[in-house]
């Protein structure tokens, strides 16, 4: 039975992540994802409801349109596949239904960002609206407190935000933009104190990594630009998942030294 249950959250994961991509594209040119129905962004032909079963018809169609033979990107399959394992993997650990919301922005921001270099407004705002509804019934029905736990959240945003506000008023906008101070203020909101140093931490770090590994592949200069939100959102989950361990860890390594 409780395979069944995994089963099931699996495929409620990939239905979740065609939903996700479904916004991602419509955001980008305007257009409501509740009104009309799905198309191919090519030939602009309506699709069938064998044409839109997650994960089985990126296969079937070998990623292809059926009716134009465009390929398909292969973010619409990444999407669906990464949403359907987080989902998995939160109802294991059995978090909340509001966690599953999170990771649905996360998902979003990480694309989003990554194909236009921008944050959505339209995405970000219901991300903090969700975060905060989240942390007041937390606290309420689980810690059965409130102003310790909120405001802990509450300093771990602004502060977070402060501190990407300061870079970009340094550089000027050059290496951030105002998309990301939303952004942190929404993952200090999340995450808290002490796991949004993690998530910042893991951020700069990772993006590091993958910037050098751009400018030696020749991909990338030292002008040019990267979004620093999808690096954001994966230190985001990691910080879920990892974020205490990897604080004892550090802590016991500096006892160590």
């Amino acid at each position: 039975m409780e395979i069944l249950f995994y089963i099931f959250v699996f495929f409620f994961g990939l239905t979740v992540g065609s939903f996700l991509n479904s916004i991602i594209y419509r955001l980008q040119i305007g257009e409501s994802f509740l009104i009309s129905r799905s198309y191919c962004p090519h030939c602009k032909h309506q699709l069938s409801w064998r044409d839109l079963i997650p994960l089985l018809s990126f296969l079937i169609l070998r990623g292809k349109c059926r009716y134009c033979q465009k390929p398909i990107s292969w973010q619409y399959l990444l999407v669906e596949l990464t949403t359907a394992i987080l989902f998995l993997s939160f109802f294991i650990f059995h978090f909340s239904f509001f966690i599953f919301i999170i990771a649905c922005f996360l998902i979003i921001i990480f694309v989003y960002d990554l194909k236009y270099y921008l944050i959505p407004d339209k995405i970000i705002y219901p991300a903090v609206a969700t975060a905060l509804l989240y942390n007041i019934l937390y606290s309420y029905f689980v810690l059965h407190t409130s102003y310790p736990f909120i405001l802990n959240t509450i300093y771990a945003a602004f502060g977070a935000a402060a501190f990407f506000l300061i870079i970009v008023l340094i550089s000027r906008g050059k290496w951030m933009g105002t998309g990301d101070i939303k952004l942190a203020f929404f993952i200090g909101l999340f995450l808290g104190w002490p796991n949004i140093l993690v998530a910042l931490f893991l951020a700069f770090f990772i993006g590091a990594i993958i910037g050098l590994g751009l400018i030696a592949s020749h991909k990338k200069s030292l002008r040019s630009e990267v979004p620093f939100g999808p690096f954001l959102a994966v230190s985001t989950l990691i910080a879920l998942f990892w974020g205490q361990n990897i604080i004892n860890w550090y802590l016991n390594f500096c006892v160590g030294l």
